[in-house]
């Protein structure tokens, strides 16, 4: 099995990835994607054939946080077994871009979404799902996953061109440089643009709440109903997700995209470069304020705050972009307190362990 491969090459493997790889390694070795992930196992694929994989005993007692395992469309090494039909991860390569969010409910922790992503496609219908502050949400982690972010609008049968066009120019308000792509699952329209986006090798991923139409695109996209979506419900127009896995999934077209679980929740933290791309124009208003270390809430001569008077910042902006910042300085301050308990819980357990082996000893 050839550890480069013109099948890599076509799944994405490029020249900054391979520079990242040690001559030794390519000898001791095989290079192969994530395509899916399962609660204790993985998928992976060299570009020929798909495999079930676990991790080195190494790598799972190395690891100090999720972030350290593999996500779906992560790049590894890897030794084939048994006639190429089961493997063993022993490392996780150098990522070009990662999507990640807070772990849902009350832990504070990093909760893996993809990796090595090219553009990231986030969903809204247009019904009442659309909503401009949780797309903004989106746009946070997308950006500060280093990651192109595209906005479909699913469901552009149910409102006429006007209505559209509306919530288009709302979007392009706030993010004037961001590209917004209506489409429908139920008469196509839109679908042929879409195509025409998607890139041979290029990664994509799909971003959503549940219900929004991700897997039935994904249909549309393959031309046929490989994965199952379930049923609407009229009364709320809410559908419930079909995935229940992230998985990577290739097209005719050479494109690859990758499919994850609605997501109920979208907690951020760390993602001082997403605010700051995602807001930035509150970013440039913040340098003309008068004070240096200005919160942005009740200082005198805050700019951030007089273009909101002006109404040339809309308030329910101002406030989300408020949100989201003392969210994410609190969840990094939670989460950097537990990494020092871990720390300390880690020293007790070695100095407890040297005590005992040194009675031992005498």
């Amino acid at each position: 099995m050839n550890n480069i491969s013109n099948n890599l090459e076509k799944f994405g493997f490029d020249k900054w990835l391979l520079e990242k790889v040690t001559p030794e390694s390519l000898e001791q070795f095989d290079i192969a994607r994530v395509v899916a992930v399962h609660k204790d196992s993985y998928t992976i694929s060299n570009g020929e054939v798909d495999v079930l994989a676990e991790l080195v005993g190494k790598l799972i007692f190395s690891a100090a946080s999720p972030v350290d395992y593999p996500a779906v469309g992560d790049w590894v090494l890897a030794n084939y077994y048994d006639g190429n039909t089961f493997a063993i991860i022993h490392e996780v390569l150098s990522r070009k871009s990662l999507l990640k969010r807070k772990t849902p409910g009350k832990k504070v922790d990093f909760q893996l979404i993809a990796a090595n992503i090219d553009v990231a496609f986030i969903v809204q219908s247009l019904n009442e799902n659309f909503n401009l502050r949780r797309l903004e949400r989106y746009l946070v982690m997308v950006n500060e996953g280093k990651i192109q972010p595209i906005v479909l609008l699913s469901k552009s049968d149910l409102l006429d061109h006007e209505d559209i066009t509306r919530i288009m120019d709302d979007i392009q308000k706030i993010m004037p440089d961001l590209q917004v792509v209506p489409f429908s699952n139920e008469n196509e329209s839109g679908l042929d643009s879409l195509k025409m986006i998607m890139q041979s090798g290029l990664t994509y991923c799909l971003l959503g709440s549940s219900g929004v139409g991700k897997t039935t695109l994904i249909n549309n996209l393959l031309g046929e109903s490989v994965y199952k979506t379930k049923t609407t419900s009229r009364k709320e127009s809410k559908g419930r997700h079909a995935t229940t896995h992230r998985q990577l999934i290739r097209l005719d077209s050479g494109a690859m995209i990758v499919d994850t679980p609605g997501m109920r929740e979208l907690g951020n933290f760390s993602v001082g470069t997403g605010l700051d791309e995602t807001f930035s124009e509150i970013i440039t208003l913040a340098e003309k304020c008068h004070f240096s270390d200005c919160t942005h809430v009740g200082e005198k001569g805050c700019a951030v705050l007089g273009a909101v008077e002006k109404g040339q910042l809309s308030a329910e902006r101002y406030q989300n972009y408020l949100k989201m910042t003392k969210e994410s300085s609190y969840n990094e301050m939670s989460y950097l307190e537990k990494r020092k308990k871990d720390k300390q819980f880690g020293k007790l357990i070695k100095t407890v362990m040297k005590h005992k082996n040194s009675q031992k000893g005498t």
